[in-house]
């Protein structure tokens, strides 16, 4: 049970990452762009352990 949770969370973070990147490749600004590319680093590190 926890373990299909741990996915869906970091699928979502993934999800809420690159989402937070699409938007900001319209205004491209440098510090949302590198919060974006760190929810998608922490969604993969969720997803590896």
């Amino acid at each position: 049970m926890f373990g299909v949770l741990k996915k869906t969370l970091g699928i979502c973070l993934i999800g809420l990452g690159l989402g937070i990147i699409m938007v900001l490749l319209l205004p491209i600004t440098g510090w949302l762009f590198l919060i974006g590319i760190t929810i998608i680093a922490v969604g993969f590190l969720w997803l590896a352990c």
